[in-house]
């Protein structure tokens, strides 16, 4: 057998001793070599077929195709008469890849690192590869601020054309930022601007915060920060002129500088709209609260421009921008601000596509769309529909994209991308808090059952002064109009011998049923209807009064009860509220012909107002009024109590308010039927913590409040204040909280606790 080679290698194309060979008609192809890679894949990536005619061009074209798959270090084409064979020497493949001495990352994420960057087990290797691993694991090392980070890697040859890499990590030790300099800076103090910034010197909460490593991603973040500071509060020609980092040479230190150029304060000198609105201008002038004479602010004229663009969406303009371009007067220190409104078109919405939705039905997503298809797209339904679909609490992540419809001028789709999160819970824990001491609880939860948005809960708990076991069903759509229906089955004990209360032991058993009318998208009236069987049971040291109770209505009692109540909400978060306002109105009436019939209403209110961007002052107030009726009174395990976390701190849980005076109940509280308490506080996160942990925060109170029993006249002098600290995280085993309050006007008889705590859910 005669054979002619074609070419050697692809170097031999581009050499002037190339051989050149005569044309011929391929009746057929053969492969040789392949071990791992199918010869039907060289097939595939070879551009000549059967029956073509082949030459010298034909040949390079074939050879560059099969080098560019990277499956081969070495590619022959041979001809055996009319026969082409195409000789291949396949590259290794990476068998497995080892790391060691890595502790900052773990295997996964390195390897996750690494195959993001094309490199895993099965893929090619070639000596390029290990600089590449090194590489990117210096890179990910580097983010968090290790550059004496040392890796060496090494490849073993296995059988069957394999390698196995090894990678051996050092990662020394870890750079801190030793000193920040920020040059330029005499309007405010350097101190002010480091605060501005996520990166700091090492302190005393840097070992959890991780502050004091160099990345520079937060570094631009924080001249982000530096800017916007600036820039809102006048300074509209304000510019970072450089910033340098450097490194000491034993790669520990990093020291970073900071050069700015602050210019001056500008002044606001006119305002005023152009473009085309499509819009009455009498209802956009109304959204640019801009006056003459104020300082510039980039932050407030952000805002004016979403206002005005939100406001062109609500009318259907999807497409609407808002440019806001200030002329500076540099001789006189003043910006004519222009708004230059583009409308764009006016759109309808095609579709709304729920996306992520593997358990929950479509439906239940629908249900809380604001934003109908067919019609004006509109920016506030839109907006709305997002808050609607997140309060389900279904789902992690919520995301309404608008999408132009193709070949369509006047269209556009919204696409609902939701995440889902697990809403079955399975629980058992352990709380403690000073009145409950320690706490068992045990719960089963779904709240998106079978995917309809139903809930189901069952929860027991039992601890020294309450032990409760509750079963609860909702159906949070019992009509199509958003009439919510709910079952509701209890078993209650309550003993109060570990308090500072008057003695009393109840046991109550329950089954009700209530509703929720929706009468706006934030306001909802609500009522049920319930039975309930109470047994009370006195002691020798309980109250007269208690004693006196029991003896008049028996130790046993059936009611009929009704609930009644309205309910507002404003609030931008259930959990981390920083905005908005809940207000709730609430009655029970204890219906004839029961024995007993008495009657209870309250109010309460807690308003959020940001002061900064991570500041909130809440303020709160509670009232409460309760009465029997038809010569009846009002059962004393049902009066109110004030004291402790929750009403007003410094002082012990339920002590304020009518004291028993009857030697055997050593003066302990009766609560009260009238009950007024309060508080201001200023939230603010954790220092050192991340802006979107919203799990823990830091508060300064100011409590106050008191209750009064039958008879007793409301007076402000009465009321008891404290205030002090205080702490709370939504942990994994339930709420923690905190509280440090001081006694601002204690009086004999007060019992003050100037630490409290609550630990695990309470139920």
């Amino acid at each position: 057998m005669t054979k002619t080679i074609i070419s050697a290698a692809l170097a031999a194309l581009f050499s002037p001793f190339a051989l050149a060979i005569t044309p011929f008609v391929v009746k057929d192809i053969r492969v040789e070599g392949t071990l791992r890679v199918e010869a039907g894949t060289v097939f595939n990536y070879l551009p000549i077929r059967i029956g073509e005619t082949v030459d010298d061009q034909r040949i390079s074209q074939a050879l560059k195709s099969l080098y560019a798959t990277g499956f081969f270090k070495d590619v022959r084409i041979e001809s055996d008469k009319d026969v082409l064979v195409v000789i291949v020497d396949e590259r290794p493949a990476i068998s497995k890849i080892t790391i060691s001495g890595n502790k900052e990352f773990s295997n996964d994420v390195l390897l996750k690192g690494l195959k993001d960057a094309g490199i895993s087990e099965s893929k090619n290797f070639d000596r390029s590869v290990l600089d590449k691993v090194e590489q990117e694991i210096k890179e990910l090392y580097l983010t968090k601020s290790y550059y004496s980070l040392s890796v060496r890697t090494t490849a073993s040859p296995l059988e069957r054309n394999r390698v196995a890499i090894n990678i051996e990590i050092e990662e020394g030790e870890i750079a801190k930022i030793k000193q920040i300099h920020i040059i330029g800076a005499s309007a405010y103090s350097e101190s002010t601007l480091l605060k501005l910034m996520s990166l700091s010197t090492t302190g005393w909460w840097s070992w959890l915060s991780k502050d004091d490593r160099y990345s520079k991603q937060k570094l631009q973040g924080d001249l982000e920060e530096i800017r916007s500071h600036y820039l809102n509060h006048g300074y509209a020609d304000f510019n970072i002129d450089s910033s340098q980092v450097s490194i000491t040479p034993d790669k520990r230190d990093v020291y970073m500088t900071i050069a700015i150029t602050e210019g001056q304060v500008y002044k606001i000198s006119s305002v005023k709209l152009a473009g085309d609105f499509l819009v009455p201008e009498t209802e956009l002038s109304p959204l640019v609260d801009i006056k003459s004479g104020e300082v510039f602010s980039r932050e407030h004229i952000n805002v004016v421009s979403k206002r005005l663009s939100d406001r062109l969406g609500n009318d259907g303009y999807a497409f609407a921008t808002v440019n806001p371009i200030p002329e500076l007067d540099k001789t006189n220190r003043t910006a004519a601000l222009t708004f230059f409104v583009d409308p764009g078109r006016r759109a309808y919405v095609n579709r709304v596509n729920i996306v992520g939705n593997n358990r929950t039905s479509s439906e239940i997503i629908r249900r809380e769309i604001r934003q109908m298809e067919s019609s004006w797209y509109d920016r506030e339904r839109i907006d709305r529909s997002k808050i609607r679909v997140e309060r389900t609490g279904f789902f992690e992540e919520v995301a309404i994209d608008t999408e132009a419809v193709p070949g369509s001028s006047d269209q556009v789709d919204l696409n609902v991308k939701v995440k889902e999160r697990s809403t079955g819970n399975l629980s058992v824990g352990v709380g403690y808090s000073q009145t409950e001491k320690v706490v068992l609880s045990g719960s089963i939860a779904q709240n998106n059952l079978f995917g309809t948005g139903n809930s189901l809960t069952l929860q027991a708990s039992t601890g020294r002064v309450n032990q409760n076991f509750n079963l609860n069903y909702t159906n949070p759509y019992y009509t199509k109009d958003g009439v919510s229906r709910g079952f509701d089955l209890y078993h209650r004990k309550v003993d109060t011998g570990e308090l500072d209360v008057g003695r009393y032991a109840t046991r109550s058993t329950g089954v009700g049923v209530r509703f929720g009318v929706p009468i706006s998208e934030d306001d909802t009236i609500n009522y049920g209807l319930s039975a309930d069987i109470t047994d009370v049971n006195t002691f020798d040291n309980s109250p007269l009064k208690y004693k006196d109770f029991v003896k008049e209505n028996g130790n046993s009692a059936t009611t009929l009860l009704t609930n009644v109540g309205w309910a507002r909400d404003h609030r931008d978060s259930f959990v981390y509220p920083t905005k908005g306002a809940y207000q709730r109105v609430y009655a029970e009436l204890a219906l004839p012909p029961a024995e007993l019939r008495y009657a209870r209403i309250g109010y309460s209110i807690q308003n959020f107002t940001p002061l900064t961007t991570n500041t909130t002052l809440m303020l709160a107030t509670d009232l409460g009024w309760a009465s029997g009726y038809g010569d009846k009174e009002l059962p004393f395990y049902k009066n109110y109590y004030a004291g402790g976390i929750g009403t007003v701190r410094g002082y012990k849980d339920s002590t304020l308010g009518p004291k028993s005076t009857d030697p055997q109940s050593n003066g302990e509280a009766l609560g009260g039927t009238r009950q007024i308490t309060g508080s201001a506080e200023f939230l603010f996160p954790v220092p050192g913590m991340k802006e979107k942990d919203r799990s823990m925060r830091l508060s300064t109170f100011l409590d106050g409040g008191q209750v009064w029993g039958d008879g007793e006249k409301i007076r402000w002098s009465d009321l008891r204040f404290s205030y002090g600290f205080a702490f709370s995280w939504t942990s994994p085993v339930g709420p923690l909280k905190f509280s440090l309050g001081f006694p601002v006007n204690k009086k004999d008889g007060d019992d003050t606790q100037k630490f409290q705590f609550q630990i695990g859910q309470i139920f």
